[in-house]
């Protein structure tokens, strides 16, 4: 079983992307982030078929990068 995979990093990426430019509400994106994963287990798709591990590193992740493109949006980054 794997905890982390490409998917995690998409998440990542997307939701660093969401927080730097789009959204700055902490309880606007628990709701997407977590609405996403519970939707995902009624979407008839394979790629969903994830375990409930790697359905909560998901979150982590979603939540590192959430954070970490809020931190961009208030101390973006200097361009020499």
């Amino acid at each position: 079983m794997v905890l982390l995979n490409l998917w995690s990093l998409g998440h990542f990426l997307q939701w660093t992307a969401v927080g730097r430019f789009l959204l700055k509400n902490w309880p606007v994106f628990f709701l997407l982030s977590i609405g996403w994963e519970v939707l995902e287990l009624y979407l008839p798709f394979e790629f969903v078929s994830e375990t409930w591990d790697n359905k909560i590193s998901d979150l982590v992740v979603n939540t590192i990068g959430f954070g970490l493109g809020l931190r961009l949006r208030s101390n973006p980054l200097p361009l020499k």
